[in-house]
């Protein structure tokens, strides 16, 4: 008698039936169901959600090196200086007021009445070797009549008399707005070795005689301090007694694809301090000259109010180019899902069973007419939250048609219309049939 075959493991034929599964669905194509909601409010929503995106438009485009220079004209405390930063500005100042606390020399007085608990009555209401942080020096322990008046104040060691007590001010505002800016600046886009300046260089020495205006005299850059402060929207006077900071924004965007003539500069003038705030509003500092008289050392304080002007530039530049097209292009493409569309469109044209892929793919719900309530049955049905309607009976009466029934949609779902009970297929639509019933063979054959 022959031995019996052993059996394979039945681990083996598991995973006989898994790999087997696993070829098979290789070749499957996967598409979604699609539903098409015949609803105006529901389609106006889907295609505002579609177009919210904004494609950047392809092409290549690259930041400015700029090179910037200052020139003031028009009187001798105008003060310039070149500071290089962070974000690629300059700054330089104009003085409009000065308060000058002359021959200031190392010795003992009053303090100033504007700094806290400086004011006494009697020498114990100051603390000698006290040092405030907003003071003029070291207090002696000493109370002291004041400069003026009756008021008395802590003495303190240091530069003699304080500049509250014995400044002068100076208000240069007057002559101020007819000082004139010279900036000069010139901008290069090395990706596309690019460079240009806004000056325009003539042999007849333009620049002697002009002003800058944006129509007739765009590469004139020559400014009134004036004219500045006017384009920022403030008032000169009120500006030139407190002091402000006013931003010269210089932008170069250049289509590179077009001639160089069209890379123009374009100015605009902005406040940069917040002046309804006094904490930080203003603009001013001090600086001392300092001598020598009878081997003694002397200094004279100045404290100076001007207006800041601060150059900032910035831009870009872009030119067309094929690469970061088709790059684009092609991410778009994919973006909208070109694949899936490609082969739905030759699925249901081509396809030899295309009409049983059809009525498998898509259904059609149509609101009913006339129904208030029909926006959140339909809604609904997209989103895949109310149940479909029930199927018919079978013709067999034997057969029980209660199992066939869908219990009803929950109540808050559930949409009334005059006639009907809820969403129903499209009566220019065929009616939804199997496609077993109408090819036998259906997608097997496929």
């Amino acid at each position: 008698m022959a031995a019996a075959e052993p059996k394979p493991p039945a681990g083996a034929d598991a995973a006989r039936r898994l790999a087997g599964g696993c070829w098979s669905a290789l070749w499957d194509y996967e598409t979604p169901k699609v539903i098409v909601v015949k609803n105006r409010r529901l389609g106006v929503v889907y295609r505002a959600v579609r177009v919210h995106r904004a494609e950047e438009l392809p092409g290549q485009r690259d930041g400015p090196r700029e090179l910037r220079h200052h020139q003031g004209q028009g009187h001798h405390l105008l003060r310039a200086q070149s500071v290089g930063c962070g974000g690629g500005g300059s700054v330089f100042s104009i003085i409009t007021r000065i308060e000058v606390t002359a021959s200031q020399t190392l010795g003992n007085c009053p303090e100033s009445v504007r700094v806290s608990n400086a004011t006494c009555d009697v020498d114990e209401d100051c603390v000698s070797g006290q040092l405030d942080m907003l003071g003029n020096g070291l207090r002696t322990g000493r109370c002291v009549p004041y400069y003026q008046g009756s008021a008395k104040t802590c003495e303190v060691s240091g530069w003699c008399p304080v500049e509250d007590g014995a400044s002068v001010s100076q208000f240069l505002g007057k002559m101020a707005p007819n000082f004139t800016i010279l900036i000069k600046n010139s901008i290069h886009y090395p990706k596309f070795q690019f460079s240009k300046g806004n000056i325009e260089h003539r042999k007849d020495g333009y620049l002697k005689h002009c002003t800058f205006d944006e129509v007739s005299d765009l590469y004139c850059p020559i400014f009134k301090l004036g004219f500045i402060v006017e384009q920022a929207g403030e008032n000169f006077t009120e500006l030139a007694h407190t002091g402000g900071v006013i931003g010269v924004v210089i932008n170069w965007d250049c289509d590179l694809d077009l001639p160089a003539s069209k890379c123009n500069p374009k100015y605009s003038f902005r406040r940069l301090d917040p002046k309804h705030v006094p904490a930080s509003s203003g603009y001013n500092f001090r600086f001392a000259k300092y001598y020598k008289t009878n081997n003694s050392t002397t200094r004279t304080l100045i404290k100076a109010y001007g207006i800041r002007i601060d150059v900032i530039v910035h831009g870009q530049a872009g030119k067309f180019s094929l690469i970061p097209t088709i790059i684009n292009l092609a991410t778009a493409l994919t973006s909208i899902g070109v694949g899936s569309f490609l082969c739905d469109w030759i699925l249901l044209t081509f396809m030899n069973k295309n009409k049983v892929y059809s009525h498998k793919k898509f259904d059609k719900v149509c609101a009913p007419r006339h129904s208030p309530g029909s926006w959140p049955v339909t809604l609904a049905l997209v989103l895949g939250q109310a149940p479909p309607p029930a199927p018919p009976c079978p013709a067999d009466p034997s057969q029980a048609c209660q199992a066939l029934a869908v219990p009803p949609p929950p109540k808050q779902m559930v949409d009334t219309p005059e006639q009907t009970t809820g969403p129903q297929l499209c009566a220019s639509e065929p009616p939804w049939q199997d496609s077993t019933l109408a090819d036998p063979r259906g997608l097997a054959q496929l």
